[in-house]
Parts: C-alpha cells; sequence; structure tokens
C-alpha cells in the first residue's frame, strides 16, 4: 500500500510559443522555476519536491541551484500527463500535487491549503478557488467554479455562473485557481482518459474529472495569482515581489 507521502511535481518544458525558455527566464536574477520551487519549500508540507522537464537546460539549472529533477518524455500533451509520468514510477506516494511552473508567486498557504485538503481519506482529487472579483464576472479568461455545500465542485465554466434569476440573489462566487492535487490512483486513471465533450466546449482539463465521475474538492483561499504567460509578465512578477518585500 502507498504511504500518505505528498510529493509536489513542478512540470516545465522550454518549447512555448508565447514564451520560448519560460522556466529559466530570469525574475530578480533567478530563474523562474527556482521561484516556483522556493515556494514548494516554504509552504512545508511537501515530503519531496521535483521539477518534470524534457529538456536538459532546464534540469541543469534545476540541479545548479540544488533541486532535483526528473526527465520525461517530449510528448506529454499537458503538465498532468508530465506529473502522470512522474508518478507511474513512484508506488510509495500517495498524493501528488501538481504546482504551475510559470506561478513565481505562488502561496505557500495556499499550497498547503491544497496538500491539506487529503487529510480526509475521501478525497480523491483538490484544487483552489478564491473570491471572483466583480471585474471578472465578464471574462471568459478567468474560470468560475460552483460548489455544493461540502465544498465538491459541481461545474466550472468560463461563463459566468450561477446565472442570478432574480436581481437580489445573493451567492459566493468563486474563481478558479489551477493547481491540483491527486491520489495516486486518481492521477493516472486520469491521464489515461480520453478528452470529454465538456472539457472539449469549455477548453478546461478539469471537466474531464466531473465527466467521468470523479469529485474535486476545493480549498477557499484569498490569493489572487499573478503568473508569467508574455514577457512582459516578468515585470510585473518583479513588482509585486518589491511591493511584499520579497526582492
Amino acid at each position: 500500500m502507498p504511504s500518505s507521502r505528498t510529493v509536489a511535481v513542478i512540470p516545465a518544458r522550454h518549447a512555448s510559443t508565447r514564451f520560448p525558455g519560460k522556466p529559466l527566464a530570469l525574475i530578480a536574477g533567478r530563474p523562474m522555476v527556482e521561484h516556483v520551487w522556493r515556494r514548494c519549500q516554504e509552504a512545508g508540507v511537501f515530503d519531496e519536491i521535483c521539477v518534470a522537464t524534457d529538456d536538459e537546460r532546464i534540469r541543469a539549472t534545476v540541479e545548479g541551484f540544488g533541486g532535483r529533477a526528473v526527465m520525461t518524455s517530449p510528448h506529454c500533451a499537458t503538465g498532468t500527463d508530465r506529473v502522470a509520468e512522474v508518478a507511474r514510477a513512484r508506488t510509495d506516494v500517495d498524493v501528488w500535487v501538481n504546482v504551475q511552473g510559470d506561478e513565481p508567486l505562488v502561496d505557500p498557504e495556499a499550497l498547503k491549503a491544497l496538500a491539506g485538503l487529503f487529510a480526509d481519506p475521501t478525497v480523491r482529487m483538490g484544487t483552489l478557488v478564491r473570491p471572483l472579483e466583480t471585474d471578472e464576472a465578464e471574462s471568459p479568461h478567468v474560470v468560475k467554479a460552483v460548489l455544493a455545500l461540502n465544498s465538491d465542485a459541481l461545474y466550472f465554466s468560463r461563463s459566468l455562473v450561477p446565472h442570478a434569476r432574480e436581481p437580489a440573489a445573493r451567492v459566493p462566487r468563486w474563481g478558479h485557481i489551477g493547481l491540483y492535487g491527486y491520489r495516486r490512483e486518481v492521477l493516472l486513471e486520469l491521464a489515461e482518459l480520453a478528452p470529454t465533450p465538456l472539457e472539449e466546449t469549455e477548453k478546461l482539463e478539469q471537466l474531464r474529472a466531473l465527466e467521468n465521475g470523479i469529485a474535486i474538492r476545493c480549498a477557499r483561499v484569498s490569493w489572487r495569482t499573478v503568473a508569467v504567460d508574455i514577457p512582459e509578465d516578468v515585470a510585473k512578477v518583479e513588482a509585486v515581489m518589491r511591493q511584499k518585500g520579497l526582492l
């Protein structure tokens, strides 16, 4: 039987249409992947942290700052597939947390909340949500989450859901943060499942789990992500670091 060990995996690929070499982009003098690694360390909840990559330059950089890198196939279609490849070879780990490599400001407390979901043995998959800002309501770039009373996800959408039929209706609205945790068997199952109709309609990978009856427990946090998608985002991240006294 697997132990209750929890491992964070940071998928990092060099090829990127909008920002080639993104994991190695320098932010305040350190490669972005190192910032993500350090935030995972600060969370203090992971038995191991590793970077899953298909690029020797990233592997060398990670080992250069004292981290651990695992080489994975260049044919992995998604970060989930890359994490699953690492997990497939490790029967000694029960919980795997996928930490996106373009989140240099990922909140250690949010990572702690995500890992903490698995203290409940019935939780098979977990993710994070935060209060939705008013100016995000109509943006398809901000994914909305609808939760059950037990905090399991009922649905994720790029549209504003639920619809308020009465103007005075008040219901908490949540924005989704795309970090995930999985029991090993669920992670491997998801990696083998074909894309599903709702997933392909909304272009949201997590809907594949819901459409296949896999519950996703949501931890509620206040952290609002500042991800790096294009080179210009580096300056934005550095500005936030300066504001928070992290430089």
